[in-house]
């Protein structure tokens, strides 16, 4: 069984999906890893790390598809929608795919991947327990997002973060508002805490308030309450308009004293909901900062500018999107832990096991045998459910047709 990683073709993209630490265990399950030369280079891992754990490296990235059973990707087929369309003729029938692959965007590019008997894999469709915990790559990308957000903050604010004590007078501790209190958001916590700042945080998810004032954050209370205010898999579920106007309306006082806001409330496959205004961003002082971590869908603030940096009423508001991307060597290091996990799951006895009984694998099945099997994107695509299969396993055939 061979396990292949190309260099990420998507513009800007410096993740790798796996590093040279995790590749003798790989080896150890009876996995080949085959790496396109340079695939981990903007990230920090030299080829010759790779070849020194046991990698053997290709030069091209369609001799790592050809190679390849299995490809391992960061961002997958239907993530990458700048350069994603020229690895569809690579890709051969029977071959299996694994990575972030969009399931709630594109459902022509989730056909195309269907079309060429591709099976993949979509690893933000893990299942959020216990068991599947050491896959959970979309919780380790959010985690980076929401540190990096903080330290971008904290370089573009005129203000320190601290409180000092000098000589020269008491300086006064920043005042961060996060609003949305997921992953990133309680990263996002943390973090500005460890610089000095007076972090607080906002979420309609009453369970969050714990969560928050653990991490020695105050939760900003609103006298509003959210209809059915998560999924199943602890997600923020989208609202009515009422709701964000009424939320908007009592969040406009708590945005305007605040120096730095992060703003991380995203809802999985919906546009991102608009909890700060422009009104709101002309109200808060000059030099102030936002971070948008939801920029990718729209983005949390009516001013952010997805991919870039803005400076509106005196406001500076970060926009950037792929976040996790600007601190690759470590992203890639939890992303490549995760997959790792995932790999050592999904191969057992050198072979790929799709068993429909296994929900980890159930879960983040995206496609297979030409059709899109996923319970949960078909339902979000209104498709119709598809008829009960049996569980099989199988492994690639290297020479199948394409």
């Amino acid at each position: 069984m061979i396990v292949g990683v190309p260099r990420e073709s998507f513009p800007g993209e410096r993740r790798v999906a796996l590093v040279p630490l995790v590749i003798p265990n790989l080896i150890k399950a009876g996995i080949e890893v085959v790496v396109q030369e340079g695939a981990g280079v903007e990230a920090g891992y030299p080829d010759a790390d790779y070849v020194a754990k046991g990698a053997r490296m290709v030069p091209g990235r369609a001799d790592v598809f050809a190679a390849a059973d299995v490809v391992a990707q960061v961002l997958g087929y239907g993530s990458n929608d700048r350069r994603g369309k020229e690895d569809l003729p690579l890709f051969r029938r029977g071959q299996y795919l694994v990575g972030f692959q969009r399931p709630l965007g594109s459902i022509d590019d989730l056909r195309d991947m269907a079309a060429r008997g591709v099976t993949s894999f979509s690893v933000e469709l893990m299942p959020r327990t216990t068991r599947a915990q050491s896959m959970d790559a979309l919780s380790s990308m959010a985690t980076v997002s929401g540190y990096k957000a903080v330290v971008l903050a904290a370089e573009q604010l005129p203000r320190l973060f601290p409180m000092l004590t000098t000589a020269a007078g008491t300086i006064t501790p920043a005042r961060v508002l996060i609003i949305g209190a997921g992953v990133a958001g309680l990263q996002a916590i943390a973090t500005a805490k460890r610089l000095g700042a007076v972090a607080s945080a906002y979420d309609m998810r009453p369970a969050a308030k714990e969560q928050v004032q653990s991490l020695g954050g105050r939760f900003v209370e609103l006298p509003i309450e959210a209809a059915d205010a998560q999924d199943a898999r602890g997600y923020g579920r989208a609202q009515d308009e009422s709701f964000y106007q009424k939320q908007r309306d009592l969040l406009g006082r708590v945005v305007a004293e605040s120096d730095v806001v992060i703003t991380a409330a995203v809802i999985p496959g919906k546009k991102s909901p608009v909890l700060v205004t422009a009104d709101m961003v002309a109200r808060m002082g000059p030099g102030s900062v936002i971070v948008d971590l939801a920029a990718e869908r729209g983005g949390n603030c009516e001013r952010t500018r997805p991919g870039e940096i803005a400076v509106v009423d005196g406001v500076t508001i970060i926009g950037w999107i792929n976040m996790a991307s600007t601190v690759p060597y470590h992203a890639s290091q939890m992303y490549a832990r995760n997959l790792t996990a995932f790999l050592l799951h999904l191969i057992r006895d050198r072979r790929v096991c799709d068993d429909d009984d296994d929900e980890i694998i159930r879960e983040t099945l995206l496609t297979r045998g030409g059709e899109i099997v996923s319970a949960r994107v078909r339902e979000f695509f209104g498709m119709p459910p598809l008829a009960a299969t049996t569980a099989t396993i199988t492994t690639a055939d290297p020479g199948a047709p394409t």
